[in-house]
């Protein structure tokens, strides 16, 4: 088996919980969003803040980079763009097959200028309620939505796979997924990827295998083959990883989001957190791959 990262990470920032997480590898800043607290704050690897976008906004679940620079973030009624170097900002997409969006989650680019994205029920979130089922979408580069699968739980982390056409998913007290990917990015071949419930954000390496961080795993990030094989986890300090992703000029810092290790089941019976949550950032022995910006003509 591999060996695990290194354990040494330091804190790059503070707040209630902790999530959307991206790299702007073009300009060294890496974007978080406080779910509960409200924003999408931006910090340099050192920890220096940059910039705060949308700071009433609450339930930002996932962060995408767009190719000019624009921050993209999902949550309640869609997806917003921010840019931070212009201060316009708009939305991306507010409707979803002729009605308003309830939430979307996570997002990765699709390698064609759009994004994989899936939704969530952010009514039955605030009211501390059971979710109602949610979907996958592909929102194209001229913003053609495209459905491609239904009936998941609660989507959480997304990652394409181009080299072995593969799409993943944590489905949120279910398990996480895989797909094969056809070469109209359609979704076949539903399979189960880790049976675990607690399955949250997710990553890639460059040697294909899964990091998969769990609300209910503290201390920990799990690790997966293509196939589905549990490898030796990642060590993370105390508490629940909510997202993983990669960065520096080797591909090795990785970034984290830690929130208490009750937190995630907190956040879902809608009790009051036993601490904060962390922005921070470590070292690992393997490369991960970057996530590159989506590529949207925005107004």
């Amino acid at each position: 088996m591999e060996q695990a990262p290194a354990t040494v990470f330091e804190d790059l920032a503070q707040g209630v919980y902790l999530e959307g997480l991206a790299v702007d590898h073009e300009r060294g800043v890496i974007w978080y969003s406080d779910v509960i607290a409200g924003g999408i704050h931006g910090v340099r690897a050192d920890g220096t803040p940059v910039a705060t976008l949308n700071p009433q906004r609450m339930w930002t679940g996932g962060i995408l980079l767009n190719a000019d620079g624009a921050v993209l973030s999902s949550g309640q009624g869609g997806i917003m763009w921010n840019h931070p170097g212009t201060g316009r900002s708009g939305w991306l997409i507010e409707e979803l097959e002729g009605e308003p969006i309830n939430g979307i989650n996570e997002m990765w680019p699709d390698g064609e200028g759009g994004i994989f994205f899936g939704t969530n029920d952010i009514e039955m979130v605030i009211a501390a309620r059971e979710s109602r089922p949610t979907a996958l979408y592909r929102l194209t580069q001229d913003r053609r939505v495209i459905p491609l699968a239904r009936g998941l739980k609660f989507s959480n982390g997304l990652a394409f796979d181009p080299v072995r056409r593969s799409l993943y998913c944590s489905d949120t007290f279910g398990c996480a997924w895989a797909w094969d990917v056809a070469s109209d990015l359609t979704l076949s071949r539903q399979r189960v990827l880790l049976a675990r419930e607690d399955c949250d954000g997710l990553a890639l390496d460059l040697q294909g295998n899964i990091w998969i961080t769990g609300f209910r795993s503290p201390g920990i990030i799990r690790r997966v083959t293509p196939e589905g094989v549990e490898m030796d986890p990642a060590v993370t300090p105390p508490g629940s990883t909510t997202q993983v992703r990669f960065g520096g000029p080797d591909q090795r810092d990785i970034y984290i989001t830690l929130v208490p290790a009750d937190g995630g089941d907190s956040l879902k019976d809608g009790k009051p957190l036993s601490g904060s949550s962390r922005l921070c950032r470590g070292r690992s022995p393997v490369p991960g791959v970057l996530v590159v910006p989506a590529d949207f003509a925005l107004d």
